[in-house]
């Protein structure tokens, strides 16, 4: 038993040396050995790691040229860079992977007067496409359908059918025991009084 898990352990360490793309010429592979073999096997959770804003085209459609420092920053966020020696410009990033950063997106905006002058960086503003996007007549009236209560459940219904009670039942129930009682009420009136 002893040999099968020596056996098993040394032909473990060796696959995992083979798939090592160790490069003899930089000092950094050293320090990658371990990551890089822990990335491969299947039972280590590897988070994905999400840095900075998320920057999207939609966001960026919104800015115009000439928007005020607020209306940008409730568009996009608070700038990941806002340097205090070069006040008229913000920097965006944002980056994801797992494991190390696979996709990077950056965006810089500049500012005169604190108003919006120039985008650099990633995304451009896109013209916006007819049909898409807020109403053309900002007085258009939208109508929503009456809301209608939800059918019965399964459930409900084989409550019913089986004769439980339930709050409309009792309704009916009460209904149905108050027109007795007028047919009753009616049918006595309408009795002459010597018959029993």
């Amino acid at each position: 038993m002893r040999k099968l898990l020596i056996s098993i352990a040394l032909s473990a360490s060796l696959s995992a040396c083979s798939s090592i793309d160790i490069d003899k010429d930089t000092w950094d592979v050293f320090g990658n050995v371990i990551p890089e073999s822990l990335e491969k096997l299947p039972f280590v959770y590897r988070p994905q790691i999400i840095q900075g804003n998320l920057i999207t085209q939609d966001n960026v459609n919104m800015l115009q040229p000439g928007m005020h420092k607020k209306q940008v920053q409730l568009v996009m966020g608070t700038a990941l860079i806002q340097d205090i020696f070069h006040d008229n410009r913000w920097d965006y990033y944002y980056g994801m992977g797992i494991g190390h950063i696979e996709l990077e997106k950056h965006l810089t905006l500049y500012f005169e007067d604190d108003k919006l002058a120039r985008i650099v960086g990633d995304y451009q503003p896109l013209p916006p496409i007819k049909g898409e996007g807020a109403p053309e007549n900002p007085n258009t009236i939208i109508t929503v359908p009456d809301w209608q209560p939800p059918h019965k459940t399964l459930f409900e219904e084989v409550v019913n059918m089986v004769g439980l009670e339930t709050e409309d039942a009792e309704a009916a129930q009460q209904a149905m025991e108050a027109e007795a009682q007028e047919k009753a009420a009616e049918e006595a009136d309408s009795k002459p009084a010597d018959q029993p």
